[in-house]
């Protein structure tokens, strides 16, 4: 039980910056279906920046920097698509759902070319920099504090032999539902998100709130595609179907916390823990493996028909959610 939580929570850091991204997005009344391809782009993002500061730095290089270095190009990357995908939705009005898709296939596409292709060729030593870079994301805290047998006991190998960017994420997820509760700031993107005509009227600037929530959200969502390759597997690039496996979890992720980010905190521990338990049930057939991993989404539409059934207000998504705003028919 111990090992299966400590597996739960070294992979939720991928699902929970996926899941409050997309909260952030969606409280903004935008439905944002790219968010598996812009977590890919902040793999590519991320990974390039690391291979940058790791050919310039060579051996003094700085666990901080490099940290530093990954994610503010991820952030970047990440940003840029999500720019692309305001551009569309909230300037052109275009079909959130259809641009949504269109994203996440570019994402994944130009992912795989530049991380196989472009980036290799730019820097043939790329994958040993990713491996070398892996070791300062490995774990935040001394490891006499979660060490087998160490003072601590099972308390410091569940909660402190973690990465940094789990903590990040932790870190963000409690920022992000402190602002969208107690400030002006989140009251208004709440705001926009129930109903935007009634905000604009007010005298919120609905369009300027959307790109910021968007772009935030973006640049969020594709630390979690940089997690899972610097933190979760060691540094070694793996193709972007993955990601955006787990990125597609995620979306479903934030019907389960009721787009509540303390509670993707959790949500994301068993979505976690949902997706790995086939590994951990010996016996059982890969069709049956296959069928245990669809565990999460099986349990995400439960969750979305009990709530439709108690109809309460807040157990629902913002009411634009999906809707284009004209300012003109308002």
């Amino acid at each position: 039980m111990t090992s299966l939580i400590i597996e739960s929570l070294a992979i939720s850091a991928f699902f929970l910056f996926g899941c409050v991204g997309e909260i952030i997005t969606e409280k903004s009344g935008h439905l944002n279906l790219g968010i598996p391809g812009i977590m890919c782009i902040g793999t590519a993002g991320g990974c390039f920046g690391v291979a940058l500061y790791m050919t310039s730095a060579g051996a003094a290089a700085s666990p901080f920097l490099a940290i530093l270095f990954a994610l503010v190009m991820s952030a970047i990357f990440s940003a840029a698509l999500g720019a692309i995908y305001c551009f569309l939705t909230v300037t052109l009005k275009c079909n959130q759902n259809i641009t949504g898709l269109a994203i996440t296939t570019f994402g994944v596409g130009f992912t795989e070319f530049f991380m196989n292709n472009i980036i290799k060729q730019i820097d043939p030593s790329f994958q040993d920099h990713l491996h070398s870079a892996a070791k300062f994301f490995d774990h935040l805290f001394p490891e006499a504090l979660y060490a087998e047998g160490g003072f601590l006991g099972w308390f410091g190998q569940v909660f402190l032999s973690h990465g940094t960017m789990l903590y990040l994420a932790i870190a963000i997820a409690i920022a992000i539902a402190l602002i969208l509760k107690y400030t002006r700031v989140g009251l208004n993107l709440t705001a926009i998100g129930e109903n935007p005509a009634a905000a604009d009227a007010v005298g919120i600037n609905v369009s300027k709130y959307k790109y910021a929530a968007i772009l935030l959200g973006s640049a969020i969502a594709g630390f979690g595609g940089l997690y899972y390759i610097m933190d979760y597997i060691g540094g070694t690039w793996s193709n972007a179907g993955s990601i955006e496996a787990f990125g597609w979890m995620s979306i479903a992720l934030v019907i389960f916390t009721l787009w509540r980010p303390v509670l993707s905190i959790f949500g994301s521990v068993i979505f976690s823990a949902l997706y790995i338990i086939a590994v951990k049930i010996t016996g059982v057939s890969i069709v049956g493996m296959k069928i245990l991993q669809l565990t999460p989404y099986i349990v995400t539409i439960i969750v979305l028909i009990i709530t439709s059934i108690l109809g309460s207000k807040n157990v629902q998504p913002p009411k634009a959610l999906g809707t284009t705003y004209f300012r003109e028919e308002r």
